[in-house]
């Protein structure tokens, strides 16, 4: 038995301020649009840190110090190909907000979130981000059907 497996690994960060406020992005993709936090692929022998710090540059204009890892998505995307999502948060950040062409970024209270089109389970997602009781947001295909298992 194979002791491995093939994962596509990306990253998403929520950047904070000391007021409330949360960075978020518009996503455009038809795939996966709405309310959501930048991030974006781990490049192959890209350390995860320098890869998030690249991508919240990339989408937001900003650079950000200290990303801290707070939980982690998973879920299988293809027959044998896992998805995992690396989620980081940290308030340590300085630059000129500036949207991409991933959407637009702007900033909204952490207690508004919820009254946004969110993208498709951003709202269980922010749990994680925001609970430091939990750590884990995974889809699990179990008897013919997906089960969403938070922990």
């Amino acid at each position: 038995m194979r002791k491995h497996e093939t994962v596509e690994l990306t990253n998403m960060c929520m950047v904070y301020d000391d007021n409330g406020n949360i960075l978020v992005q518009n996503k455009k993709s038809k795939v996966w649009g709405g309310i959501t936090f930048p991030g974006g692929h781990i490049k192959k022998k890209e350390s995860f840190v320098e890869s998030v710090i690249r991508e919240v540059k990339e989408e937001t204009g900003l650079d950000i110090k200290s990303p801290i890892i707070c939980g982690i998505k998973q879920f299988e995307l293809e027959k044998n190909i896992r998805y995992i999502v690396v989620f980081y948060k940290t308030n340590k950040f300085s630059g000129t907000l500036k949207s991409s062409k991933e959407g637009e970024v702007f900033w909204v209270k952490a207690k508004d979130l919820l009254n946004y089109p969110l993208a498709r389970d951003f709202d269980d997602m922010f749990k994680i981000f925001t609970d430091d009781s939990l750590q884990e947001f995974q889809w699990a295909f179990e008897n013919g059907e997906w089960i969403k298992k938070i922990y």
